[in-house]
């Protein structure tokens, strides 16, 4: 069955092509599996809530905008008959019932991992599309600061955002229970002769239950969602997202300005709801164990949930995330999005900022994506289990890459790292393998907090353990930058045979292994300007004055990479990996392998060609310079 919608449709007809509908949600209250939902041009005011199912990959139901039409879906609503009160201060009274039972600006942002000095509400004013700051009482509305502070891992910093102008359009919000009064600085705007709109709806595209399966979203431009903090032990709502379900698609959308999250694939509320904030009695470290352990039992699995895919997206200028996900991300694939503009207003802070920000990404595949302007590109946290994060290209974000207390086995290979803070790995068990890296590398261990790991290809918890350090694998890569490079690593061993023979020279347990670096399996990479190499590494090519000078060039929108490479480097040749070649994770005990059990080959570089034992992201990089475009 083929249902349309139509701007000049009716919810009273059947849904035909001469008979639309005149809202999407009517049709995902009909549709059911096989259906295909096809909307017109237009500007969609609505949150859409799909209530049926599909029933397979081949049965699912499809949301589509009809070809070459511009389809929006939008979680705000004009508002006008502003009334002027001073200089270039406007304000708007709102009767709480044009909320409903969600009022954004009563409600605030909050839960566990958040970390804020001031209150920030959901909601959110836009001029012609521009979204304002908050300000924390009525007289900044008329000088309005230009700087904000945010908690950044341990400290507080005074930061520039990244528009300093647009810090000059701030609102404030006053409720008294029957009624929302909202001023804003318009600076010489009339709000009244212009296009102002209002955060109202936590989600554009998200069912209101659990096990909504196999839809597929595709097409739209979504925007100006009132999404909450989503942290890994809360009910993680997104502007759109499959609310705990299997095998959904997003793709080739335009999707921006969520206050939070855009794309949520995590965790439901059943499993904990911000427990370690609302209860203060235990630390959110315990809770999100506890959803872990709580989860499983549940039935958690392949079988309930994940198996998503989320491809050819643009995702910009959201407040905490592009995609989130706990749990719910597994077995997902996640390629080819355009994400950026992603935390960088500065409103709000916390542990849970980054362009991709997944718990529990169980043998997820994220690949050829284009992250950058972001304050954290991608964090993989907990459970990064069977992961690969290949082919991706990151820069000008503030921190590429980081991989959190997590057990491996994980592949991170062909990926362009540009930015001055490529990689935090406070993990151990992975394969870093023909990647760029030209910023800064922090290693760490974490020796208060255990984490979970889980049998090969499965959610069923094997163990959990901490983070000694070392298990990693780092060959072909290009390390071009001071503080990059793997000289951290001095003093480990280098196979698993010394590590066994010195955890096992005293007699002891648990303290003995505590005392021996884990092994690390590194060799054949390049360091320059300044990059510090592992002092065991046998074949490697160092040059401690050459500065590659690298830069991503952004010309009509196609990307390049330019870089120097110094003499030497056409014929100083890495090997192929694959799962023969890559050692196995000691703590999970697991192989390096594709999800399906079979063997990984590391044989193609970023774009596609074949590697022929080249070193770097991509196979035609060559003494000189060298101008690749990438994108």
């Amino acid at each position: 069955m083929e249902y349309h919608v139509a701007k000049y449709g009716s919810d009273e007809n059947p849904g035909t092509w001469d008979k639309p509908f005149l809202t999407i949600n009517k049709a995902a209250q009909v549709a059911q599996a096989g259906d295909v939902v096809i909307v017109h041009e237009g500007i969609y005011r609505e949150w859409v809530k799909p209530k049926n199912k599909g029933l397979s990959d081949k049965r699912r139901i499809t949301y589509k905008a009809a070809d070459g039409e511009r389809v929006v879906i939008k979680g705000s609503e004009q508002v006008s008959n502003w009334e002027h009160v001073k200089d270039n201060v406007w304000k708007v009274v709102i009767p709480d019932s044009f909320f409903g039972d969600y009022n954004p600006y009563k409600l605030e942002i909050f839960g566990d991992w958040l970390v804020t000095r001031e209150r920030r509400h959901l909601g959110e004013v836009y001029l012609n599309g521009m979204s304002f700051y908050e300000v924390n009482s009525y007289d900044e509305l008329f000088s309005p600061p230009m700087r904000e502070e945010v908690f950044d891992h341990g400290t507080w910093e005074t930061v520039k955002v990244k528009n300093k102008a647009q810090t000059r359009y701030v609102w404030y919000c006053e409720t008294d229970g029957e009624k929302t009064t909202i001023y804003a600085n318009f600076q010489g705007h009339d709000p009244n002769s212009e296009l102002v709109e209002i955060n109202v709806r936590p989600s554009c595209f998200y069912p209101e239950k659990t096990g909504v399966d196999y839809i597929t979203v595709s097409g739209f431009e979504m925007a100006h969602a009132a999404s909450p903090w989503a942290p890994p032990t809360a009910n993680q709502i997104g502007l759109i997202g499959p609310n705990w379900a299997k095998g959904w698609i997003i793709e080739n959308n335009i999707i921006h300005d969520a206050k939070c999250s855009a794309i949520s694939l995590g965790k439901e509320a059943s499993t904990g709801e911000n427990y370690r904030s609302t209860r203060m009695d235990k630390p959110g470290y315990q809770y999100q164990l506890e959803a872990v352990f709580l989860a499983e039992k549940l039935g958690w699995g392949k079988e309930t949930v994940g198996s998503h895919i989320v491809r050819h997206n643009t995702i910009y200028d959201c407040g905490q995330n592009a995609i989130v996900g706990h749990m719910g991300c597994v077995f997902s694939e996640i390629h080819h999005n355009h994400i950026y503009n992603i935390g960088i207003k500065r409103e709000f802070f916390g542990y849970e900022i980054a362009g991709i920000k997944f718990h529990a990404p169980l043998d997820t595949y994220i690949h050829h994506n284009i992250i950058h302007d972001c304050t954290l590109g991608m964090w993989c946290d907990w459970q990064t289990q069977g992961t690969r994060v290949s082919k991706n290209i990151f820069y000008e974000n503030n921190r590429d890459l980081y991989i959190e207390v997590s057990h491996g086995p994980y592949i991170v290979d062909n990926n362009i790292f540009a930015s001055k803070f490529s990689l935090m790995n406070w993990s151990q068990g992975g394969a870093y393998i023909n990647n760029l890296f030209c910023g800064k590398i922090a290693n760490l261990k974490i020796l208060n907090r255990a984490t979970p790991y889980h049998f090969p290809h499965s959610t069923k918890v094997k163990g959990y353990a901490l983070i000694y350090g070392g298990d990693d694998r780092y060959y072909n890569n290009i390390f071009a930058g001071d503080g990059s490079g793997t000289a951290y690593f001095n003093g480990h061993t280098t196979s698993l045979e010394e590590y066994i023979k010195k955890a096992n020279e005293r007699v002891g347990d648990v303290e003995e292994y505590e005392k021996v670096g884990q092994p690390v399996y590194i060799n054949n990479n390049v360091y320059l300007n300044g990059a510090k190499a592992f002092d065991r590494e046998e074949e490697k090519l160092v040059d401690h004055d050459h500065n590659p000078n690298v830069k991503i060039i952004n010309e009509k929108d196609e990307l390049y990479l330019s870089i120097n490479l110094p003499k030497g480097f056409d014929s100083f040749k890495g090997i192929i990996h694959s799962t023969d070649t890559l050692a196995r994770a000691r703590i999970v005990d697991q192989e390096f392998e594709n999800p399906d059990g079979s063997k990984v080959f590391i044989d193609t570089d970023l774009l596609g060609e074949k590697h022929q034992n080249a070193t770097g992201p991509l196979a035609k990089l060559k003494d000189g310079e060298n101008l690749v475009k990438i994108w």
